[in-house]
Formats: C-alpha cells, structure tokens, sequence
C-alpha cells in the first residue's frame, strides 16, 4: 500500500503544472544550449556543412561559436535555428543532418522538429526529463569498487 502511494504522489507531481514562474522559466539561452547539447549527443549521424561531413562534437562547436559571435542578434531559440543552424552564411547551403541509414533532412527542419516537440512536453515531465538526462551524462562510466 505505501509503494502504491508513492507512486501515486510521483505521478501526481510530474503531471501537476509547477508555478507559472518555473513553468515558463526556461531562458532562450537555456534552450539555444539544449540544442547545442542536442546535435553534440547525436549518435549514428552527422551534420553536414557545406558538402563536409562533422560528427556532433564538431558540429556543436561550430554551432557554438557561431552563436557566439552573433548572440546579441538572437533573442530565442528559433531565431538561432532559423538564423544560425539551418544554412551556411558563406554559401547559403542547408546544413544537413545525415543519418546512418542514409536518410536526410535539413537541420533546421530537425532542429525545429526537436525543439517544438521538447517544447510541447509538460514543464513537470520536461524538467523531470532535463535532470534524469543531465543525471546520465554527468554518472560516472566505470566505477571502481
């Protein structure tokens, strides 16, 4: 009976709206962040930029330091895709993202795709999300005993 009340108590926190400060309290930095993190954790795939092919730890940096140098001219997450992430400013070339099975589909699309389907999650499932991932990325890989 005491797990059958936890459990209901957990399901009741993760599906109750959490204050409308918290809920919409995710900066456009955060998120421009998220999707950096996103194309970084890409696995069997790679961003395609200007007919060269980056795995995503090279496509993020990239990513980054393009926001960077432009980041007082964005002010949300769909301005970076839109402005940044979708087409090469020297050629004017969609970047791609190339999957393993050698499908493809340009970034921006996968990047909007991604962000509006975070973006659609409840706050309580998405934050509950953001810390069992930021959970995993930061757990150790081997653990002596």
């Amino acid at each position: 009976m005491e797990h059958l009340i936890t459990a209901g108590i957990a399901l009741i926190l993760a599906t109750t709206p959490l204050p409308a400060q918290t809920q919409e309290g995710i900066s456009d930095k955060q998120n421009i962040e998220w999707l950096i993190k996103h194309v970084e954790e890409l696995n069997d795939s790679v961003f395609v930029r200007n007919d060269k092919e980056y795995d995503g730890k090279a496509a993020a940096r990239f990513l980054q330091g393009k926001w960077k140098a432009h980041e007082s001219e964005i002010a949300t997450a769909k301005e970076f895709i839109e402005k940044l992430a979708s087409v090469s400013s020297s050629t004017g070339k969609p970047y791609l993202i190339r999957f393993k099975d050698g499908r493809e589909i340009k970034s921006g699309e996968y990047l909007l795709e991604e962000f509006n389907r975070r973006d659609a999650l409840p706050r309580g499932v998405a934050n509950g999300l953001r810390i069992v991932q930021n959970a995993a990325a930061n757990y150790p890989k081997h653990r002596q005993c």
